[in-house]
């Protein structure tokens, strides 16, 4: 800073004698003397003092929202990355509730699960009447009950083709036995015995039935039928084969 001063003094000192000589006793025609040497730069100022601290800016009102900005580019798919190890089981989970119950089957789509069969036999030595039911008293199986015992009679529950087979026994006399079918004759099988003989027959026949209608036996004017024990039975049976 002095330095500047010394400078600008002596510059000035200097040009005032110039014109002190130029007025008194420079001639006329003198040239002038050289431009001085511009000065040094001076040095930056002190810096000033720190400003006080500004008003804290105007918060949001409760009905305004920060603004979002948008949604910016969807960037590069990356490269996939190496597939790791699998990891090791976890521990089994308790079991859930029960689901609830499921709607009931169509008993039209499938039929296999119905069924109906039955096989009695005689309990008596006894001959049946000519021309009556025969009575059939000894139940073999009946699991559906379907076989009425009080008129021996079949009673048709599950609409379809049933087979219906008897086995006689007969002994001494001719044999004649009528299957039928709501007082129908469906079949007759007659055997002609000789006197002092014994003889089994048998006969079988498939029907269509609907519901609640009746199958049983009848004899004709031959009634030789015989029952006596380890000696020989007669049985009645049938079953379903196919429902509709």
């Amino acid at each position: 800073m002095f330095g500047g001063h010394i400078i600008f003094g002596t510059l000035l000192a200097g040009s005032l004698c110039l014109h002190l000589v130029s007025t008194d006793t420079c001639t006329a025609g003198a040239m002038p003397g050289f431009p001085g040497l511009p000065g040094f730069p001076g040095r930056e100022g002190r810096h000033g003092m720190k400003g006080e601290r500004g008003d804290p800016g105007i918060p949001l009102k409760p009905d305004e929202v920060r603004k979002k900005g948008e949604k910016g580019e969807t960037g590069i798919k990356g490269i996939p990355g190496k597939r790791g190890l699998r990891g090791d089981f976890g521990m089994r989970g308790p079991d859930g509730p029960p689901g609830q119950p499921g709607d009931p089957g169509n008993l039209g789509n499938s039929k296999s699960h119905l069924q109906s069969a039955f096989s009695v036999s005689r309990g008596t030595r006894l001959p049946p009447e000519p021309n009556a039911v025969i009575r059939f008293t000894n139940i073999i199986t009946n699991p559906n009950g379907h076989f009425k015992t009080d008129e021996s009679k079949f009673v048709c529950k599950i609409p379809g083709t049933y087979y219906f087979v008897f086995h006689a026994s007969s002994k001494e006399k001719s044999l004649c036995v009528i299957l039928m079918h709501d007082d129908k004759k469906l079949a007759n099988f007659c055997d002609h015995l000789q006197k002092n003989s014994q003889q089994v027959s048998s006969g079988g026949l498939a029907v269509y039935l609907n519901e609640n209608e009746k199958v049983w036996l009848v004899t004709g004017s031959y009634n030789g039928l015989y029952a006596e024990g380890n000696k020989g039975d007669s049985v009645f049976s049938g079953f379903l084969i196919h429902a509709h």
